[in-house]
């Protein structure tokens, strides 16, 4: 007689890793109804007890062999559009989840103006998790001049707008660069993103003003702790380091100290490797690696993704495991979606992706060949319980 499947799939890795629950070696992630129901993990639990789980029946089994089986990727910056009428949006679909990153954060894709045709027609249509900071401008993301008038950042909009799609609302996006503002003064719209940020009770993702025209450290010293700063390791037009003295800012440190977050938005122009290996050598570590990723970055070669940002973030001296937490359980952390998401806790989302590391590209690496490329970092997505 043929024991009745208990689980509907079980994954088995050399490297079972979760920062959030300190997992990391041999081991098998049991799925049910798209929903992990228990993980064994050497170190954790007994050899038995692991073989016992590795040997339970199953609608399927897939063993991922020296491929890290981690948490499924989080995206904390990027822009996606399901329709094609955001300006930087790409497609869920084709451009972020089969390259490990399950939960995606747009940001300012969509303002109050065009919010309820976004979640209509991208949030609730995407296969990827998908959240959104809502632009405080009613128009959302432009090309330029998204603030070309303070009337632009309309608060009673905004605020509106967020009671509307509580659920698929994150934070506020604010942009207060030269690009965004035009001639509108940055300390008028960031002051207006603050009273929404106030009513609305949500984190402010912040992208800062080039120094010449407001000094860093006034900017930051009206953020609040949780608030976020993107494109963190920039060169120019503003930047965290001094790069004459080699040193992070003061005023950043301190920011810090006070519950400022920083995240990488790598973007086309917004990353810096040697401004990012001055700031981790001091000890000044990004909170999120995200990738602004955006229709630019269509077409290039090697694709843009999330898995080659974690990549780039390492060879400028982070741990492994420090670039692990910053795209799994320290996102969910800043989402207040622990539970759900970013983590291998029995209960939450069965999201994961078995990923390889440069070290083994070439050597062990089994390669799965996508559309017209090669993806040679990822093998196997999951996304709620299904093998994508």
């Amino acid at each position: 007689m043929v024991a009745k499947p208990s689980y509907d799939l079980l994954l088995t890795s050399d490297h079972v890793k979760c920062t959030a629950e300190e997992l990391d070696g041999p081991g098998v992630v049991a799925i049910l109804d798209g929903r992990i129901v228990d993980v064994a993990v050497v170190g954790q639990q007994s050899v038995e007890r692991i073989a016992a789980l590795a040997g339970a029946p199953t609608q399927e089994k897939r063993d991922f062999g020296s491929a890290w089986l981690i948490p499924g990727l989080i995206d904390l910056h990027a822009h996606v559009s399901g329709d094609g009428t955001h300006v930087h949006g790409v497609d869920a679909g084709q451009d972020v989840l089969p390259w490990g990153t399950t939960t995606v954060m747009s940001q300012g894709d969509a303002g109050a103006d065009n919010l309820d045709r976004y979640v209509e027609k991208t949030i609730l249509k995407s296969p990827a998790r998908l959240l959104l900071a809502i632009n405080l401008s009613r128009a959302g993301e432009k090309r330029s001049g998204t603030f070309d008038s303070i009337e632009d950042a309309d608060v009673e909009a905004c605020v509106r707008g967020v009671e509307r799609h509580a659920a698929h609302i994150w934070g506020i996006s604010i942009n207060v660069s030269h690009h965004a503002c035009a001639s509108t003064a940055p300390q008028r719209v960031l002051k207006r993103g603050l009273e929404v940020a106030r009513q609305t009770e949500l984190p402010i993702l912040f992208g800062m003003r080039r120094p010449q025209d407001w000094p860093l450290a006034e900017q930051l010293a009206l953020l609040r702790a949780g608030d976020v700063v993107t494109y963190c390791f920039r060169r120019e037009p503003h930047c965290i380091v001094d790069l004459q003295r080699q040193r992070v800012l003061p005023e950043v440190v301190a920011a810090r100290r006070r519950g400022i977050l920083f995240d990488v938005g790598h973007g086309t122009a917004s990353f810096d490797p040697e401004v990012a290996h001055l700031a981790i050598a001091e000890g000044f570590l990004p909170d999120t690696i995200s990738t602004d990723l955006q229709q630019r970055h269509l077409g290039k070669c090697p694709r843009h993704t999330l898995p080659r940002v974690m990549e780039k973030l390492h060879a400028a001296g982070m741990s492994w495991r420090d670039v692990l937490f910053a795209v799994t359980s320290r996102p969910s952390e800043i989402l207040r979606r622990t539970e759900e998401f970013g983590c291998l806790a029995v209960g939450s989302c069965a999201d994961l992706v078995a990923l390889h590391t440069p070290s083994e590209l070439g050597t062990s690496a089994r390669k799965v060949t996508l559309p017209d490329e090669e993806n040679d970092l990822v093998e196997q997505v999951v996304r709620a319980g299904q093998l994508l």
